[in-house]
């Protein structure tokens, strides 16, 4: 990196703070963490619970992103303040030490960048995700197993816990159903955007032609939705019936019929439950499923009308990545238009610019 690709980053990333800036509003959030400090020293706030506890997550994620603001600000205005001191001196060393923290700098600029993007009502939610094999048998079911692996690899590296929901294993490999409740800071807010059909091109390994295959796999991403959104569900349009749990692991296995599947009929959602020993436990957990998944549903119908776009059944031409093993290797999503070839690494859960990249592309598109 010479002075001039230096100084010409350096502005770009003056000017994405100042955008950040105007959006994020310092200001704003400090005087509302004053309020909230006002409001913590009278003794009648704790009177309430609900509401008190629901003015602490605010403050939390004030905090959160103002610090991390403070941080990125900071760290960008230092840098331009010693370049410029080290210009003026000739200091080639400090100069040479700048090049060299350009990238954690950019770095830091970005996440900030991300931060600002994850500021919706549910971003800051926990998520539940489901994987759904498409038309292909084994190979699909197989193909399912691997992207429920990258995203338990993803969580992991992210300090988020995974609690299994639901899993039905494939006919003679992979998986024919899954769901996940993933928790953690933002853990909606990152994965909306992997919700959509998953498409995979690679040598089969159960082909002995050795033969290329193109396999598909649906993933569902919904918040998990507290008791403050209301959710309407009538009775009569739920079909409930309980089976004999199969999950992985062995642990309960067709032992008692604990496991629970609703189906609201007027959607034609399904969701199941087969985690704990209680069926009534099971069935709780289940309509809170139901619950996240039909506000979902709703939100997508709303970006759908606002898109002109209209949902439709796993295949081709519907997908919203491509992972490709052979003849090369690649994934591009079709929505950032970026492609990668570390796709080793991104099946071991390195998808963090993938989600990235696509967010920021919504956010210009």
């Amino acid at each position: 990196m010479d002075h001039y690709e230096y100084s010409e980053l350096l502005k770009l990333l003056k000017t994405k703070m100042q955008n950040i800036a105007g959006v994020v509003q310092p200001e704003l959030l400090r005087s509302r963490l004053d309020e909230i400090d006002t409001l913590e020293s009278d003794q009648e706030f704790w009177n309430d619970s609900t509401q008190a506890a629901k003015i602490q997550q605010e403050k939390k994620l004030l905090e959160r992103k103002l610090s991390r603001y403070t941080i990125a600000s900071t760290a960008l205005n230092d840098t331009l303040e010693l370049y410029e001191m080290a210009k003026d001196e000739s200091d080639e060393e400090s100069i040479v030490l700048l090049f060299d923290e350009a990238d954690a700098l950019e770095d830091s600029v970005r996440a900030m960048e991300i931060e600002m993007l994850l500021s919706s009502e549910n971003d800051s939610k926990n998520a539940i995700l489901s994987i759904h094999p498409g038309a292909g048998g084994t190979e699909s079911q197989d193909w399912a197993s691997m992207l429920l692996r990258m995203y338990k690899r993803w969580a992991e590296r992210h300090n988020f816990s995974v609690e299994v929901l639901d899993y039905q294993n494939g006919d003679e490999a992979g998986i024919k159903d899954v769901t996940l409740l993933i928790k953690g800071e933002n853990a909606y807010g990152y994965l909306k955007v992997e919700s959509g059909i998953h498409r995979l091109v690679r040598i089969s390994p159960f082909d002995s032609n050795a033969k290329r295959h193109t396999s598909f796999s649906s993933v569902m991403i919904s918040p998990e939705i507290d008791d403050n959104i209301d959710i309407v569900i009538d009775d009569k349009d739920l079909r409930i019936d309980t089976y004999r749990a199969s999950g992985a692991g062995g642990q309960h296995v067709n032992k008692t019929e604990s496991a629970i599947r609703i189906t609201h009929e007027p959607t034609g959602v399904v969701v199941q439950c087969q985690n704990d020993r209680s069926q009534h436990k099971n069935r709780a957990t289940a309509m809170k499923m139901l619950k996240s998944r039909l506000y979902e549903l709703e939100l997508d119908l709303q970006r759908a009308e606002e898109d002109g776009i209209a949902k439709s059944e796993i295949g081709w031409g519907h997908q919203i990545r491509s992972y490709v093993m052979q003849p090369y290797q690649q994934v591009k999503d079709t929505r950032s238009n970026e492609a990668y070839s570390n796709i080793s690494a991104i099946l071991d859960g390195d998808i963090d610019k993938m989600i990235e990249g696509v967010l920021i592309a919504q956010r210009r598109g």
